[in-house]
Parts: C-alpha cells; structure tokens; sequence
C-alpha cells in the first residue's frame, strides 16, 4: 500500500511516500515459535535506530529477571508441552554424562535471510539460543532427591548451573518436580548434571529458552515485511541434543520470523510556501533605480523533513525545456528555471556525501537515491529556485510581463 502527503507549491508540490506493512500467518505444528519485531522511527530517541522485539515474552526474564535479560539482550519463551521422555532408566552415578540430564543448545550464531513480501528484497539476520530450562519430572520416590551426590545437595547444580552454564538462582521444586533456567553462554557446549541415585523414569513437561537476535540497519531497508524461518534439529546429536537417554517429542524445532518496517518520510511546507516569487538579490531596486540587470532571479524555499528511509527525488513540469522547468509569459516567451535541493545532516546522496543545492532534473539523474545515517526527525531543508543570468535576456526587455510555470518535486521512498 502505499501513503500520499502532498503540498502545493507555487512553482510546485511535494509528495511523500510510505509503504505500510502486513502481517502474516503460520499453519500450527508441534514446535513452532513465531518471532516478531518492528523498526519503528522513534521521535525522542532518532539516534536510537534498531528492531524492537515484540514477541510476547514468559518465564525467566518478565517474571524473575527482566533487567539481567535487557542488559544481556535475551528474551525467554516458556512452553507447557511434552519435550522428551526417558526410554530408559537414569542411572546413578554414570560414567557418561548423556546418560544423565543432558543440555546441548545451538548458543552459536547462525545466519538465515529474511525477504521482503512485495519486493523480494533479502536481508541477513543472526539468533543464538542464550538460555535454556526445563520443569523435569522423576519417579516418586526416590524424587528430587536423586541427584544429590556426597558432596552436593541434590538442589545445587540446578539453582547454580553446572559449567559452563550458569545459573540465575532460580529453582521452584516440589517431591518430585523441578522448574530451572540456566544461562548458555555464546559458543558453549553441553552442560549436564549426574544423578546419585537410580532413576525409573523421567520427563520435560515445560521448556524454557532464551534466544538473542542481531537484526540488519533497518535505516537501509525498504519498508513493509521481511519473513523468513529456522529450522533446528532436536536429536541426540542435533542442534537441541538432550543427551541417550531423554529422547524429544519432535524432532525440528521451527521459528518463524517477521521483521515490519515502519519508516517515516513526511515533507512539511510552511504556510504560504506553495506560492514561490522570484526577485533578484536585495530586490528589484537595482535594476530600476540604476538599470543594473540581476544577477540571478531566485527564491530558496525552506521545508522540514522526517525522514528514516532512503529515498529519491524527481521533477513534474507544466512547462518541459530540455532537462528541466520552464517559466512562460502571457506572449509565450519561455525561460528555463533550475531547481536544486539541500537536505538537512543526516540525510546524504548515494555515495555518501552531503546534499548541498543538488541539482533536480526530469531524469532524475544525481537524486536517484538518498539514505538516512540516523533518523532525521523535523529538520530544515532548502529547495532552490533559479532563473540564471544568462537566460534572463528576455525577461528584462518586457518589464512588467510576469513568467509562471508549476513544478512538482517529488520524494518517493520506493526506491
């Protein structure tokens, strides 16, 4: 879809345009997690230009821990569902710790694209898996006290973490149940903790995660929405590997992902600026008083811009004279006018640079693109209006007879 602000110009006008986003959908399977986050301009912070993750959290970081996530940039999901079961008694003291209560979460970064429903561009964006836990189920007796060893009560490795996981000092326990959550740090590998007494049988009935995510510049992205999913394997040996003996109900774990661009291009023309005069400099007294010709006949007509998108520039004429506007008198005499264009800090043209009195033309070459380095919230700009010197001539043999024309200038954020 696309949004239109439009203001009249004397000699012109201007439009704005945004793309709006959608929202999409996902049929249910047996682990299916959908991720949403949202760019979002924000006016009191415009050097504060990243996605927002909006995903609804639960568990560890809302309810125990919610400034500990936001300084680690986590977000936890806990799920109430069958996770794994054992397919055979825990021993005690086993000699292997995938015999015991195994933990292998993929905490490295991985890379998957996300693509832009309409336009098919594609962006990278980067998740780790940061925490993990579990409420875990034994058989009663010998309960919660199965994995106490000699030298450790059975509660500690739970509430602290066993290396290289750490803990959060969290742990809720009854009889025969547990509820944990340990933090995995970046690239580490298992983390598992042995019984000291045999146990029948056990079972995961909630599991807890904690993911991170690295969006891409949302100041280089086309508004709309990105979509995109990964997919990890949960298996002995797979990215989510709960050792030999629990054993998962699915094997992949599926997160779907979408990323909404909500940029802001708005283009605001004071009172009375749609109506654009062109004098010489200090006015006509010059030339009347002294028969001193103009140099230049012109007006720079100020805007104000908001703006978190790239976007590009471009010219409608009432009258075409080659690459440019032109002016007409009542007898049909014609003089070409040149519009430029400046922008205000952080707004720079496609190679980076600043836009100072930047030429317009019908073809748009040279204002094809410009990008935000931040978002530019209400700042001034310039548009530059100009009959030059040498095509004054004409004018100045008629004094009296008034030239007129309308240009349209265009900001189009579909770029």
């Amino acid at each position: 879809m696309k949004s239109v602000a439009v203001t009249r110009i004397a000699l012109g006008s201007c439009r704005a345009w945004v793309l709006l986003m959608g929202l999409f959908s996902t049929p249910a399977q047996a682990f299916v997690e959908d991720i949403t986050a949202v760019f979002r301009p924000d006016p009191g912070n415009p050097m504060v230009n990243k996605f927002e993750n909006t995903t609804p959290q639960s568990g560890i970081c809302p309810g125990h821990i919610p400034a500990r996530c936001k300084a680690m940039n986590i977000f936890t999901i806990r799920r109430s569902f069958p996770l794994a079961s054992s397919n055979q008694p825990i021993a005690a003291n086993a000699d292997d710790p995938r015999k015991g209560a195994y933990f292998k979460v993929p905490s490295t970064w991985r890379d998957f694209q996300v693509t832009h429903r309409s336009t098919g561009e594609t962006e990278t964006v980067q998740m780790r898996i940061a925490g993990v836990g579990a409420r875990w189920n034994v058989a009663y007796p010998p309960g919660v006290s199965a994995w106490k060893t000699p030298s450790t009560a059975w509660s500690t490795p739970w509430r602290n973490g066993p290396a290289p996981c750490q803990g959060v000092n969290y742990l809720a326990a009854g009889a025969s149940f547990a509820l944990f959550f340990w933090i995995v740090p970046e690239n580490a590998g298992a983390c598992s903790v042995i019984a000291g007494d045999d146990i029948p049988w056990m079972t995961y009935s909630t599991f807890e995660y904690a993911y991170e995510l690295r969006t891409p510049n949302p100041l280089t992205m086309s508004a709309g929405e990105y979509t995109g999913s990964l997919t990890y394997t949960m298996a002995p040996g797979g990215d989510f590997d709960f050792g030999d003996v629990m054993q998962p109900s699915d094997p992949v774990a599926t997160f779907n992902f979408q990323l909404s661009v909500e940029h802001a291009l708005k283009i605001d023309i004071p009172p009375g600026g749609n109506r654009v005069e062109l004098i010489p400099q200090g006015g006509w007294q010059a030339w009347l008083n002294h028969g001193r010709a103009p140099a230049r006949l012109y007006r720079d007509q100020t805007f104000r811009i908001a703006a978190s998108s790239r976007f590009k520039m471009q010219l409608e004429c009432s009258i075409v004279m080659g690459n440019t506007c032109g002016l007409r008198n009542a007898e049909g005499d014609e003089v070409p006018l040149q519009v430029a264009v400046t922008l205000p800090n952080g707004l720079v043209d496609q190679y980076g640079q600043a836009v100072n009195t930047l030429p317009l033309r019908l073809d748009g070459v040279g204002s094809e693109l410009f990008q935000p380095s931040r978002y530019v919230n209400d700042r001034p700009g310039s548009l530059h209006f100009e009959v030059q010197r040498g095509d004054m001539g004409e004018m100045l043999k008629r004094p009296g007879s008034t030239y007129s024309g309308v240009v349209t200038v265009v900001w189009d954020s579909q770029v």
